[in-house]
């Protein structure tokens, strides 16, 4: 049987909204990640049979197919194509999907798989922004198959946080005492060092810019709801980030040729889908979907990275699943260290793999909200 294996996984620190990375060209971002891979493998960037990003918004510097323009802004090969990726937040983990599957098909030995988005640059929905121009109020304006179907039901991912929250009865105080964790578990972890092996530094920062170290529960109390009856704050949810991340997919051919050492394979990917009006519900389906397929329980793995899109939804998640949250993002998530969407699904599979290598676990399973109300879950097995 073949497999796909993780020779290594980079990222870039998160940038916050406007910070150290604010002004650098995506593909720059790009670029950055994909550099660092190949700084770190003897193997010959014209091998590579192809680059996999995923991005959102692909309008101004992050149109054009980033992935192509990331691996030419690196001086890298013009032989080598690159093909861009939007399944919304869960972009960048669909192209290690995409490219896993490639090598396990065996009809590519090598792939880079990652994502980028510069979201100082291109705030989050600016292509819809584009489509009001057009006369589109949404992405679904004007269909009518759409409208036959779900109506004129709003769709929000701040009014889905809000409906999760009281679907599963998940109090403010509940949700405030998860997200302060998150800050608290990512302030802990850039002070031991954890995302050292993980992040290659650029434009004077070497850590992620994200967590809120002066934080506490009275101060989120004060924050007023996203929408008027709901219970979701600025403080429950991601935030507006700027990053990039690349994981490099081998096949056995490969690693044989150049004697290259795993780090880890492909155990199981997958996707789901559920109601896109709840839209951030899927992981629930898509993990229960993987654990059929795989035969496996929760109790099974070590460690989970399941995205802080909005606290609400990986609350739901784990009561949903039985997961303990002890296993759950023990290095805090996107409310701490941001959420730089296009990117945001190979950065949690790199710290996924770090740190079942640092503790030395076996298994680990990512998922991720996106919307349209789909979910991907990605499982791994740490070689070594």
């Amino acid at each position: 049987m073949s497999e796909a294996y993780i020779i290594d996984a980079v990222r870039t620190p998160v940038g916050r909204r406007g910070g150290a990375l604010a002004g650098v060209h995506p593909a720059d971002l790009g670029a950055h990640v994909i550099k660092a891979l190949f700084d770190r493998v003897d193997v010959d960037p014209i091998e590579t049979d192809d680059v996999i990003f995923g991005c959102v918004d692909t309008i101004g510097p992050q149109a054009g197919d980033i992935a192509r323009t990331a691996w030419l802004a690196a001086g890298f090969p013009e032989d080598v194509p690159g093909v861009t990726v939007d399944r919304q937040c869960g972009s960048s983990q669909q192209a290690l999907h995409f490219a896993a599957q490639a090598v396990l098909s065996g009809t590519a030995d090598l792939v880079v798989a990652g994502g980028v988005q510069n979201m100082s640059q291109i705030p989050i929905s600016a292509a819809m922004l584009v489509g009001e121009q057009y006369g589109f109020r949404t992405p679904t304006s004007g269909s009518d198959g759409w409208t036959h179907r779900y109506g004129d039901e709003e769709l929000s991912q701040f009014r889905a946080a809000d409906m999760i929250a009281a679907r599963w009865e998940l109090s403010r105080a509940e949700l405030e005492e998860f997200a302060l964790a998150s800050h608290t578990k990512a302030a802990a972890a850039i002070d031991a060092g954890r995302f050292d092996r993980e992040i290659v530094p650029l434009n004077g920062i070497d850590r992620d810019e994200g967590p809120r170290r002066d934080t506490d529960l009275a101060k989120m109390a004060k924050l007023k709801p996203l929408r008027p009856g709901g219970v979701t704050t600025a403080a429950l949810a991601s935030q507006i980030s700027d990053g990039a991340s690349a994981v490099l997919v081998a096949s056995e051919r490969m690693v044989l040729r150049h004697k290259l050492t795993p780090r880890a394979r492909v155990h199981h990917l997958s996707a789901r889908g559920a109601d896109p009006v709840y839209m951030l519900t899927a992981p629930i389906r898509a993990t229960r979907h993987a654990l059929e397929r795989t035969g496996m329980s929760v109790s099974d793995f070590d460690l989970f990275e399941a995205n802080e899109a909005f606290a609400s939804v990986v609350l739901a998640w784990a009561r949903e699943l039985k997961v303990d949250l002890e296993r759950v993002n023990v290095n805090g998530g996107g409310i701490a260290l941001g959420h730089p969407i296009g990117a945001t699904g190979t950065r949690l599979f790199t710290t996924l793999l770090c740190e079942l290598e640092r503790t030395g676990g076996r298994f680990g399973l990512q998922t991720m909200c996106e919307g349209g109300g789909q979910a991907n879950v990605t499982v791994i097995e740490r070689l070594g």
